[in-house]
């Protein structure tokens, strides 16, 4: 075995490391740094010196130590054992760390991400003799209750399957050998290594075409995201973010979710690392964390690690894509990556871009979220995964102009934006109707044909933001010259927009039935919501009065259908019932 490539520190400065006597090393390279054996990554060469960003605090660390060279890029491990795990940005397992070490976790610090002593039950699906490829799928684990984990050919590896072995086994011991054609064997085991910043491979990307189902009705109806599609969630503090986040997180249409905690406060966290284990799933009945991944990079963690814990979730994320899965990722947030960056490329003294931020600010983000996708992956039978990515950005005093937010939608095709203004009126979720976009509407038409939906519902939804955009309108002309000035049609229009505002868009996330709709009760609402106002429309051309309308007793069942729950859907049709009964009461005879 030959000796590791070791060089020496000439220069500290922060968390950049300089060494000299490098030659030879390559890019993105993990290093052990010093005495303490921090652990770095060279992300940059100038012929015999190289400039490494540590992960790890770096005081202490002086000119003349050791640098050694591990010739390996900063990878991931990925087998049995990643679900209900908490990992740091660098993928080490913090709950294991804190068993081990306590409270505080020393420098330098190595310890397996898999558990090399528990064993899981192997059950292979291939026998002996059979050819495989890269993405085969070679035997089962029940990994939990919620997720059997798929035991894959690593990629690279072809051949002929030989010494298959049913039985309880760790990650690390052989289940099975590959031989190629030429006679090679390369040994399998339940656990593979993949470097966190390249992409793992797919067959071919398919069309974006199937509606990822958050539960949110201003999401799902209005800016729906498809499964393997991205979006970002911008806004300033106290917008609620977070909040947006963690329902996603517990209600999105996927059977993995990855959550990348990175830079975010202590405090909000802690808060998603105690609720998450006591969360239940609400399809299965079962713990959330049986179908979760965390990974738990805070603010007063070393900043280089920030940069590493969103390449750690993207890749986590990948790899059970590439079983199948319909996998979520959730980075919150992606404003603190960016400054993670600009930190280390301050550091090495690169010529700043916009704001500070580094030339390469924009690609970085956009190879961030063209990782995900709806794709068919390698081997055989083919196997379709999605991974869809959801961003939470924090620009400073939520000015959307800022860098990180302009990168983000250069690449998103999703765009909720959160506005103060509706947080400080207590409308939550605070997603602006007016500003958010969705460019998969035009793809998803066919998702919202169950239930002789067809075109209904789509005009239903742009029926209801033509009304939206008209008060917007409307609240102008009231502003300047008062609301009798309007017609009663206009009344009746400012009146049906507070109802989808209220009794529609706005969702309460406490509350055991508002929390989630799915969507043929959001579609039988929505449908409520805007007969009511076609009705009305025809009682005001029969004479009817606004006033008499507004005062209607079928307006508080309307308002009162989001609590209704799905097993009782037929009781929100039966709104419309009353609606044509009392309005019935109010027509009188047109006059001439």
């Amino acid at each position: 075995m030959t000796e590791k490539r070791q060089g020496k520190v000439v220069k500290v400065a922060g968390p950049v490391v300089q060494a000299e006597g490098m030659t030879g090393a390559r890019m993105y390279d993990v290093v052990r740094v010093g005495k303490a054996n921090l652990i770095g990554e060279i992300v940059e060469l100038d012929g015999d010196f190289a400039s490494i960003q540590v992960y790890e605090e770096t005081s202490g660390v002086g000119p003349g130590e050791l640098v050694v060279d591990t010739e390996e890029q900063l990878s991931v491990e990925l087998g049995p054992g990643l679900i209900e795990s908490i990992y740091d940005g660098i993928q080490r397992p913090l709950e294991d760390l804190y068993n081990a070490e306590g409270a505080f976790m020393g420098r330098g610090t190595e310890m397996p991400s898999l558990n090399r002593d528990k064993k899981w039950h192997f059950k292979p699906t291939v026998k002996d003799g059979d050819k495989v490829q890269p993405g085969n799928i070679i035997g089962e684990v029940q990994e939990t209750t919620l997720l059997t984990h798929k035991i894959m050919v690593p990629v690279g590896i072809n051949g002929t399957i030989k010494n298959i072995k049913e039985g309880d086994f760790t990650v690390v011991d052989v289940i099975g050998v590959v031989v190629a054609n030429g006679g090679k064997e390369t040994n399998l085991q339940m656990m593979q290594k993949w470097p966190v910043r390249t992409p793992r491979p797919s067959s071919r990307r398919l069309s974006p075409d199937k509606i990822l189902v958050t539960g949110q009705r201003v999401i799902d109806t209005f800016f729906p995201i498809a499964k393997g599609g991205t979006a970002c969630v911008p806004g300033p503090f106290g917008t609620g973010k977070t909040v947006v986040q963690h329902q996603l997180a517990k209600w999105v249409d996927a059977d993995i979710v990855v959550y990348v905690g990175c830079g975010e406060r202590g405090n909000e966290m802690t808060d998603v690392l105690t609720e998450f284990p006591e969360l239940k799933d609400p399809r299965s009945g079962e713990p959330l964390m049986k179908r979760s991944v965390l990974i738990a990079n805070t603010s007063n963690m070393p900043v280089a690690a920030r940069e590493a814990s969103v390449y750690t979730g993207i890749t986590i994320a990948e790899y059970f894509r590439d079983m199948g899965c319909s996998v979520a990722l959730m980075a919150d947030s992606t404003s603190r990556w960016a400054e993670a960056m600009r930190e280390i490329s301050t550091r090495l003294e690169e010529m700043p871009a916009e704001e500070g931020y580094p030339a390469y600010l924009g690609a970085r983000i956009a190879s961030f979220y063209e990782r995900s996708g709806r794709v068919e992956t390698l081997g055989s039978p083919k196997r379709e995964g999605t991974l869809s990515i959801i961003g939470a950005v924090s620009p400073p005093g939520g000015d959307l102009s800022d860098s990180v937010v302009q990168a983000t939608l250069h690449v998103v095709k999703v765009f909720w934006s959160l506005q103060a203004r509706l947080a400080q009126q207590r409308h939550f979720p605070a997603i602006d109707w007016l500003t958010s976009y969705s460019f998969y509407k035009q793809y998803l038409k066919d998702c919202f044909e169950d239930k002789d939906k067809g075109i209904a519902m789509d005009q239903q939804i742009v029926d209801a933001m033509t009304l939206l955009e008209r008060e917007s309108n409307l609240l102008e002309i009231v502003r300047l010259v008062g609301a009798e000035a309007l017609s009663p049609e206009d009344r009746l229009s400012l009146e049906t927009s507070k109802s989808i505002r209220e009794d529609y868009l706005h969702q309460n996330a406490f509350h055991a039935v508002d929390t989630f709709t799915e969507l043929d009760k959001q579609y039988e609402m929505l449908k409520d919501i805007l007969y009511f106002h076609q009705k009305s429309l025809e009682a005001i051309k029969t004479g009817a009065d606004t006033a008499d309308i507004f005062k209607l007793a079928v307006r508080e069942d309307i308002a009162r259908a989001k609590y209704i729950p799905q097993e009782e859907l037929a009781k929100i049709s039966d709104i419309r019932n009353k609606i044509d009964e009392q309005l019935k009461g109010l027509q009188t005879t047109p006059t001439a």
